[in-house]
């Protein structure tokens, strides 16, 4: 019997889910310190990239390069960073984040450096609007 996807408690606990890309689920973490976001491959069992398959790691690259050039142009970033973990969260989830060198950490790693802040529902209405046209509008030249 075929494991099925679910979110671990740790994602859903700190993620706020924004979309259903054909890879992955991508979620916005629940901190406005940042414009941080996480995509979860929807496969079960699966803790690092090498093990998706070799489709599933080109469409995974695909989805990330496209919401990196996203959430630059949305936010006018300065830097993306990019990076999986997974050392406290074993299922496999990468971050998203637009830094600036004006933030609270910068040039540092975000990491445990301050607790989180978390959205307020006009911050996070705001932000669906102005992410999710962008988002929709790629997914559909890529359907």
């Amino acid at each position: 019997m075929t494991e099925e996807f679910t979110l671990h408690p740790d994602l859903k606990r700190d993620g706020i889910e924004i979309a259903d890309l054909p890879l992955c689920k991508l979620l916005l973490c629940n901190d406005s310190n940042y414009p941080w976001f996480i995509m979860v491959p929807k496969i079960a069992g699966v803790k690092d990239l090498y093990e998706l398959s070799w489709n599933d790691q080109q469409q995974f690259l695909n989805e990330s390069s496209a919401l990196s050039e996203i959430l630059m142009q949305c936010f006018n970033g300065e830097k993306m960073n990019v990076a999986a973990l997974g050392n406290m969260t074993p299922q496999l989830h990468i971050h998203h984040v637009v830094r600036y060198v004006n933030d609270p950490c910068w040039p540092k790693p975000i990491w445990g450096q301050l607790p989180l802040l978390p959205y307020t529902r006009e911050q996070l209405d705001n932000l669906k609007a102005k992410l999710l046209p962008m988002l929709n509008e790629v997914l559909k030249e890529d359907s």
